[in-house]
């Protein structure tokens, strides 16, 4: 499983409650332009409509040495999943607060697939805690590193 792009906002800005793995259809160009590295996700977010779950505002650059065939960068690409899946995500986005958010995409195989979380918002007030713990455990690293290399 090697990772294509992942979203740096998404963990910050969301508690992630429950994830899926998702194909997604893609076109050629697409595809060619993901192994390239020309995909941002940062802004994505999911949507289930009519019994299909969408993927929006996920940008592929035009692939560099496509023809007049190639893709649209910003256009909604359908997520696969099964039915149940589908159903779970559904009520989900019916919860007020609750999101559906890309964490990243990645390569398992062949194909491209994609890391859907459901995500509650976080307050700022949540953000600034996880900033305070990070800082702690790296302050506890150092000073067993430190502590370490005295000896």
């Amino acid at each position: 499983m090697a990772e294509i792009v992942s979203n740096s906002k998404a963990r910050r800005d969301y508690q992630v409650l429950e994830t899926f793995e998702c194909g997604l259809v893609l076109r050629g160009t697409e595809v060619k332009a993901i192994r390239a590295g020309h995909v941002h996700i940062n802004e994505a977010f999911a949507r289930v409509e009519r019994d299909e779950v969408w993927l929006h505002n996920v940008h592929i650059d035009e692939y560099s040495h496509g023809n007049r065939e190639n893709h649209v960068p910003k256009a909604p690409r359908k997520l696969l999943l099964n039915r149940s899946e589908i159903r779970k995500l559904h009520e989900a986005n019916k919860v007020k607060g609750l999101a559906l958010v890309p964490l990243s995409l990645y390569w398992k195989g062949h194909r491209v697939k994609v890391a859907l979380a459901v995500g509650r918002s976080k307050a700022q007030h949540d953000k600034r805690e996880d900033l305070k713990e990070r800082d702690d455990e790296r302050d506890m690293k150092r000073a067993t590193m430190v502590r370490l290399k005295g000896r």
